[in-house]
């Protein structure tokens, strides 16, 4: 029986209003920034995907609960080859949050590719 799956395109992640810290020093010390591209979740409104290099050819991803990011400051926006921008951000997440971090690959056996060289 095959295995169909579907993928969707994830929308864009709007950024939502973050009061700056009063101690920066101090929040720097509870919390750890990521940067990349936000996106809402595809089925979990609770979480967000944060797109380390999305025009990368070898990216990956972050999962985070929404909760678990205090602050977001956003970044310069990226342009590809095509004129295609993408929207950039930097979040502050609170240390000790369970996330995860997700390389998405091509499935492939090596072996059989030297082999054809």
């Amino acid at each position: 029986m095959p295995i169909t799956m579907v993928l969707q395109e994830a929308e864009t992640f709007e950024v939502e209003t973050y009061k700056k810290p009063k101690d920066f020093k101090q929040f720097k010390e509870t919390h750890v920034a990521f940067s990349g591209s936000p996106f809402k979740h595809p089925y979990d409104a609770e979480k967000m995907i944060l797109v380390a290099d999305p025009y990368s050819t070898n990216t990956f991803y972050y999962e985070f609960r929404a909760d678990t990011v205090s602050f977001v400051e956003e970044l310069p926006s990226i342009v590809n080859l095509d004129g295609e921008t993408v929207m950039m951000a930097r979040i502050w997440v609170k240390k000790k949050s369970v996330a995860v971090r997700c390389s998405p690959f091509v499935v492939e056996d090596l072996r059989l590719a030297d082999k054809q060289l």
